[in-house]
């Protein structure tokens, strides 16, 4: 199992969720314990993962995605769940969720909502508390430009300090035409953070499906994540 978390909202996990997914073999479960902003049917970070995925070829396994509840402010789930005056997602609740998804898939994935410290109950439970439980690894996603730094440091110190591993970071939007600030930052993310660089996923991505998604996500994992990204230049 793998956690995907940002190091913010908006920087791309959900692109960087379904690239892993059409990257994995065998049968891949995605987990979104907690939907926020979205009304209704529309769509969520699920939908839009499996928009991205759907026609990829797989011949071990398919693809099927989940969600624990929606609510339609987009806060944080814990104010979300308030608001919608419904019970909110514990940590525990993810918990139990994904052992039952660990049973009947080789891989599952779990997107959480915003940065690793957000709420999600009233008690403070944050994705960082059910990783904790799970032991599972945490992959973080940042942004290509400014900021990108110092908000993943800050993330990866705090799994440190919570004693999970972290397996890298994944830059989940990287512009085609990137500022120096996004070109520096592809080369001091790693000193910075004490964790490797394991992709970049091209601005535009979330917008392809099926076997052209596929083919951008493995040229923009790297191999530790099912990919053939081989590292960006300044």
């Amino acid at each position: 199992m793998l956690f995907v978390t940002g190091t913010d909202t908006g920087v791309g996990k959900t692109v960087v969720t379904a690239a892993l997914a059409a990257t994995a073999s065998g049968s891949v479960a995605v987990l979104k314990p907690a939907q926020t902003g979205t009304v209704g049917d529309g769509e969520g970070d699920a939908a839009a993962i499996g928009r991205m995925t759907g026609g990829v070829e797989r011949t071990t396994g398919e693809i099927t995605t989940s969600e624990l509840a929606r609510h339609r402010d987009p806060l944080a789930p814990a104010a979300a769940a308030r608001r919608d005056g419904i019970s909110p997602v514990t940590p525990g609740r993810i918990v139990a969720a994904v052992a039952r998804l660990v049973a009947t898939h080789d891989l599952v994935l779990v997107e959480g909502a915003g940065g690793l410290l957000v709420p999600y109950d009233d008690h403070g439970g944050t994705l960082a508390d059910a990783a904790g439980a799970l032991a599972a690894p945490v992959l973080v996603v940042c942004p290509a430009g400014l900021g990108a730094l110092n908000a993943s440091a800050l993330t990866v110190r705090e799994l440190r300090h919570r004693g999970l591993d972290c397996p890298g970071l994944v830059i989940g939007s990287r512009p085609s035409d990137p500022d120096l600030a996004a070109r520096c930052n592809a080369v001091d993310l790693p000193a910075v953070t004490g964790v490797p660089l394991l992709g970049a996923l091209p601005e535009g991505a979330g917008l392809l499906r099926g076997a052209e998604f596929r083919a951008v996500a493995a040229a923009g994992l790297a191999p530790a994540l099912g990919g053939e990204w081989a590292g960006v230049g300044q």
